[in-house]
C-alpha cells in the first residue's frame, strides 16, 4: 500500500518507545512512578462534573453540535478573557472552540499553510508545534533556545532577513517543556515585528493558570493591535483538570478564526454539547478554582525540586507550568537524554520525558511532569537518589 508522503515527514513517535518499556515493566508487576506525560492526575472539580451529568440527561444534547462551538461557550471564553486580561473578544467572529488545543493547532496549520511556506518554531517545543506544520506540508525553521537566553526566542534571530519570508511564528508561554515565561513588553516587540513583516503569530497559552510565586502570565492579545496579526490558544486541560474532556479555543484575529472554523466545518461536528455546557460552568467559575489547582502543583514542585537538589541533581524551580526542565547531571550527561530516561525507567522505576523528544536543542535535559501526589514524588526522588549514589 502507498500512503501520503506527509507521513514520511513524520518521525517515529519517540514516546512510543518509552511507553513500550513502561508497559513491559508494569506487566512484570513493577510499580512505575510515571512523571512522563503531562497528564493531570487530579479530578475535574465536582461542580463541572455535576453540570455534565445534569445536561447529559437532556436528549436534545445528544444530537450533532456546532463545529465552531455553541454560542454559550464562545461567550464564556469571551467573559474569561475580559475578566483575566481585560481583552474584548467578539464571541462569533474572534473565537472558535476546538477539540483540545492540539487539534486546533493542527487544523489551524492546515487552514493557513501551503506547501513550501516557512514557519518559525522555537526548539525545544511541544511536538505539535513542529509536526502540525510539517503535516500541513510547510517547512520549519527552528529558533534555538538555550539556558543562556532563558529559553526565550532571541528577537535578533527572529528579525533577521530570511527568504522565503516566514509566514508564521509559533510561540508558547508558559513554555512546554522549558517552563519559560515572558512579560508583556516582549510580546509587544513580537507583535510589532509581525506587523512589519505580515507574519501570523500563533501563541499557545495552555498553562496560563498554572503559575507560582505570584507570577503573572500575559495574553498576547493584551498588546494593542495584536488582533491584526495574532491568535491565541487556550485549553481547559490544565487549568481545570479537564485533559480527557478535549476542550480548547482559538481566539484573536477574525480572519484566521474564520479560516479555522471553515476547515473544521468540513472535518467535525464540534464537541459533545454536554461537555461544552460543563466547560461554560468551568469558565464562569471564580478564580479560586484554578488557584486551588495551581497550589497543588506548587507543593509538588517544591517537593520535587528540593528533593532532586538534595540528591545533587541541581534544578531550578519553574515559575509556571506542570513541569520541571532538568539538566542531566554531569556524570550522566554523556548518555544523552533518551538513554538517561531509559535508565531511570530501568533502574529507578521512574518515567520521565527525554529532552530530545522536543527537538534537537532539548538534548541534555529531561522534562519531569508533576502528575503524581507528593508521596509518590518523594518516592521517585528516593529511587533516583539511590541510583545517583551508585
Amino acid at each position: 500500500m502507498k500512503f501520503a508522503k506527509r507521513l514520511d515527514r513524520l518521525p517515529p513517535y519517540l514516546f512510543a518507545e518509552l511507553n513500550a518499556i513502561k508497559l513491559k515493566k508494569r506487566q512484570q508487576g513493577i510499580d512505575m512512578i510515571d512523571l512522563g506525560m503531562g497528564n493531570p492526575d487530579q479530578a475535574t472539580p465536582k461542580f463541572i462534573v455535576d453540570k455534565l451529568k445534569q445536561t447529559i440527561d437532556d436528549a436534545k444534547t445528544h444530537r450533532y453540535s456546532r463545529s465552531q462551538g455553541i454560542p454559550g461557550i464562545l461567550k464564556a471564553i469571551s467573559r474569561k478573557y475580559k475578566r483575566d486580561f481585560d481583552v474584548d473578544i467578539d464571541p462569533e467572529k474572534e473565537a472558535v472552540a476546538t477539540i483540545g488545543s492540539k487539534e486546533g493547532l493542527a487544523h489551524l496549520c492546515l487552514a493557513t499553510l501551503d506547501a513550501g511556506d516557512v514557519v518559525l518554531v522555537p526548539n525545544p517545543t511541544y511536538p505539535i508545534h513542529i509536526y502540525g506544520v510539517i503535516a500541513a506540508g510547510a517547512n520549519v525553521i527552528s529558533i534555538p533556545l538555550s539556558k543562556e537566553n532563558n529559553f526565550v526566542p532571541d528577537l535578533s534571530l527572529i528579525t533577521r532577513d530570511m527568504w522565503p519570508q516566514p509566514k508564521m511564528l509559533i510561540l508558547n508561554f508558559p513554555a512546554n517543556p522549558t517552563t519559560a515565561v515572558v512579560d508583556l513588553y516582549y510580546l509587544k516587540e513580537i507583535v510589532a515585528f509581525a506587523k512589519k513583516t505580515d507574519m501570523i503569530i500563533v501563541h499557545d497559552m495552555a498553562y496560563s493558570d498554572i503559575v507560582f510565586d505570584g507570577t503573572k502570565v500575559p495574553s498576547i492579545l493584551q498588546v494593542p493591535g495584536a488582533k491584526e496579526v495574532a491568535v491565541e490558544f487556550f485549553t481547559m486541560s490544565k487549568s481545570y483538570n479537564m485533559a480527557g474532556w478535549r476542550v480548547g479555543f482559538c481566539v484573536g484575529n477574525a480572519e484566521i478564526c474564520k479560516a479555522l472554523a471553515k476547515l473544521k466545518s468540513f472535518y467535525d461536528y464540534g464537541i459533545f454539547t454536554p461537555i461544552q455546557v460543563a466547560a461554560i460552568a468551568a469558565l464562569d467559575s471564580p478564580p479560586s478554582v484554578t488557584k486551588a489547582i495551581a497550589e497543588v502543583y506548587t507543593k509538588r514542585r517544591d517537593v520535587l525540586v528540593d528533593g532532586l537538589n538534595s540528591a545533587d541533581w541541581i534544578v531550578e524551580k519553574p515559575k509556571a507550568s506542570m513541569f520541571v526542565w532538568a539538566p542531566i547531571p554531569d556524570k550522566f550527561k554523556a548518555m544523552g537524554s533518551l538513554q538517561f530516561s531509559k535508565m531511570l525507567i530501568d533502574k529507578a522505576e521512574v518515567v520521565t520525558s527525554p529532552g530530545i523528544a522536543f527537538g534537537e536543542y532539548g538534548e541534555g535535559y529531561l522534562r519531569i511532569s508533576m502528575v503524581e501526589n507528593e508521596q509518590r514524588i518523594k518516592q521517585a526522588v528516593r529511587n533516583i537518589k539511590k541510583l545517583m549514589d551508585k
